[in-house]
């Protein structure tokens, strides 16, 4: 490093944690590779290693936005069938009364 020149700070790499916890909730299954590859991305920017670090979180964002695409169209799905069958019970129901 040559005097008079500021220390180069590393480049910010955002590991999509907030979208991998988000995710858990909505599709686990996917959701947990998420996490794990959003944990690597600090540790590899500290070793230096910003191509990994990049990779990880790549796929991080991958797992995730898979993750809450497949929960939210499951939660839509559900909700919708929900609806049917209350509606459905709604119009085929006899009156209670004798």
């Amino acid at each position: 490093m040559q005097p008079g020149y500021p220390q180069q700070q590393p480049p910010q790499i955002d590991n999509n944690m907030t979208m991998s916890i988000v995710a858990i909730f909505l599709f686990w299954p996917l959701a947990i590779p998420a996490i794990i590859n959003a944990s690597k991305v600090n540790p590899l920017l500290q070793q230096g290693d910003y191509a990994g670090a990049q990779a990880a979180a790549a796929e991080s964002k991958k797992w995730s936005k898979l993750a809450l695409i497949i929960g939210i169209i499951a939660w839509v799905i559900s909700i919708v069938c929900c609806i049917a069958l209350g509606v459905g019970g709604m119009m085929t129901g006899r009156n209670s009364t004798y």
